[in-house]
C-alpha cells in the first residue's frame, strides 16, 4: 500500500524525471487535505457500525426485493454477509481516504470483486447503491464534525464504484 506522495514520487523516478511544477502542485493539495482527510477518517472510525447499520436499511429500503424469499440477502446468513461487506468497502474506504491513493482498494478489495460477485451471482448494481449510500452517510457526518472540505470522502467510494460498475458495450 502506497500514499499519494510515494505513488507520485515513484512515477517520477521510474522516469528519471524530476518533479515539476504539477507534482508539486499535486503534493501541495495532498498535504492541504490531509487535516480534513484524518478527521474524516477518525468520524469513519467511531460510527462506522452506525454508517454500515443505517446504510443497510437504506439499501433495503430502496431495493427491497434483495431481502424478499429468493433475493441476495434473504437468509440471515445472506443478510450479514451483505453488511460484513459494507463494512469492509467502509473499512478499506477510510484507509484509501487517509493514503490519498487507491491503491489499497486495488490490492485488498477490488481486484476481482466483480467477476467473483458474477459468478456468486451477486448483484452488482445494489452494491454500488450500498457504497453510494455510505459516501452519503459519512459525508454528512463529517460536515457535522465540522470538517472543512467534506468532499474529501468523495474519492474513495466513487473509485470502488467506478471499478465495480458494468459497462455497457
Amino acid at each position: 500500500m502506497r500514499d499519494a506522495v510515494t505513488t507520485l514520487i515513484r512515477n517520477y523516478d521510474n522516469t528519471g524525471r524530476y518533479l515539476d511544477s504539477s507534482a508539486l502542485d499535486s503534493i501541495k493539495s495532498y498535504f492541504d487535505s490531509g487535516l480534513d482527510r484524518i478527521k474524516a477518517a477518525a468520524v469513519i472510525s467511531a460510527n462506522a457500525a452506525g454508517i454500515v447499520k443505517e446504510a443497510g436499511v437504506t439499501l433495503f429500503a430502496q431495493v427491497p426485493e434483495l431481502i424478499r424469499p429468493g433475493g441476495n440477502a434473504y437468509t440471515t446468513r445472506r443478510y450479514a454477509a451483505c453488511l460484513r461487506d459494507m463494512d469492509y468497502y467502509l473499512r478499506y474506504g477510510s484507509y484509501a481516504l487517509v493514503a490519498g491513493n487507491p491503491d489499497v482498494l486495488d490490492e485488498r478489495v477490488l481486484t476481482g470483486l466483480r467477476e467473483t460477485y458474477n459468478s456468486l451471482g451477486v448483484p452488482i448494481a445494489p452494491t454500488v447503491i450500498g457504497i453510494n449510500i455510505m459516501k452519503d452517510i459519512v459525508k454528512v457526518k463529517v460536515q457535522e464534525a465540522g470538517v472543512t472540505d467534506p468532499s474529501v470522502v468523495d474519492y474513495p467510494f466513487d473509485y470502488m464504484t467506478r471499478s465495480i460498475s458494468e459497462v455497457s458495450i
